[in-house]
């Protein structure tokens, strides 16, 4: 009887769009989340005139594949060494710089592009003998972070349809994923909002990527993204008005930075820095009897772009 829970992914960056990757068992991805629509479909329907009622046949006119993994959020484990979710991430309209640990300190670092977008390769298999190859993978991330909790990173992709054949279960090999800590006082730190220091309970950050699946005749069937519009939302305590009056940067729309280290220790270290960011309207709440404000906002490019965010791990 095959089980729900002995699923497997093995995901690849390319360095050919939509052409296998062919991961191996040491690409397997440790996940908390699987979810694979391994048949998306578009129908149109024929528009024959028959002398009855009825459904009239329909051609199939679009097979993708959906696929949206959820994995813990940590570093690799080691510094200058990129996660297995790397692959996952240049997919989301993304770079990866990685320094060496030696002689450097070692770090990878990753920030968004326009241009010459990567893809992966995931093959997924399921505990009935049968495996799928989902070549040319692009999407969306978004990171969690709630306090008291382990921080994920869930993604949201799409790829290429090919049929599943027979293969059985192989034996992975996980690596390149650190333990993940939770999110509190002694490992989250070094909250900052606006230039304040800040006690953080929930974070969240979108990389707003836009993608679409284009299949013109003539041209090879692909995922590609069109636009991006980074967004997120923050709640901290509310600090003194005299300390910063966030009412007032919402009203006038100034910018500033957010951002935030959180620590696994060495290797497992991560840093996110949004440079510029826009409020919408704020909400007020309350947290165990205390006062909060959930403060929305957008990302913004600067100077000559490409420069919304980034993650660095160390």
């Amino acid at each position: 009887m095959p089980t729900w829970r002995n699923r497997l992914a093995l995901v690849k960056a390319e360095s050919v769009y939509g052409t296998s990757s062919a991961p191996a068992t040491t690409d397997a991805l440790l996940f908390t989340e699987l979810e694979v629509e391994q048949l998306a479909l578009e129908l149109a329907e024929r528009e024959t005139i028959q002398a009855f009622m009825g459904h009239r046949a329909s051609l199939v006119t679009q097979r993708s594949v959906a696929v949206n993994p959820t994995v813990e959020f940590a570093a690799s484990g080691t510094a200058g060494t990129a996660p297995r979710w790397g692959a996952l991430m240049k997919a989301c309209g993304c770079n990866e710089t990685i320094v060496p640990a030696s002689p450097g300190p070692g770090s990878v670092t990753y920030a968004p592009v326009s241009s010459a977008f990567s893809s992966y390769t995931l093959d997924f298999y399921a505990d009935n003998g049968s495996t799928q190859i989902v070549a040319g993978i692009r999407g969306n991330a978004e990171i969690t972070m709630e306090s008291g909790s382990i921080p994920t990173l869930a993604f949201s992709q799409m790829g290429l349809f090919a049929a599943p054949t027979a293969l059985a279960l192989p034996t992975p090999t996980y690596s390149a994923q650190g333990a993940p800590v939770v999110v509190n006082s002694a490992n989250t730190t070094s909250v900052s909002v606006h230039g304040v220091s800040a006690c953080l309970s929930s974070f969240s950050f979108s990389l707003g990527v836009e993608m679409v699946f284009r299949q013109l005749a003539g041209c090879s069937q692909q995922v590609i993204i069109t636009d991006r519009k980074p967004t997120g939302s923050i709640t901290i305590e509310l600090p003194a008005f005299a300390t910063q009056n966030f009412l007032n940067l919402c009203s006038t729309q100034a910018t500033g930075a957010i951002s935030w280290v959180h620590s696994g220790g060495a290797g497992n270290i991560i840093t996110f820095t949004a440079s510029t960011c826009a409020f919408d309207a704020p909400s007020i709440s309350e947290m165990d009897q205390v006062t909060m404000i959930t403060l929305p906002f957008r990302a913004l490019p600067s100077g000559s772009g490409n420069n919304e965010f980034s993650l660095a791990l160390t």
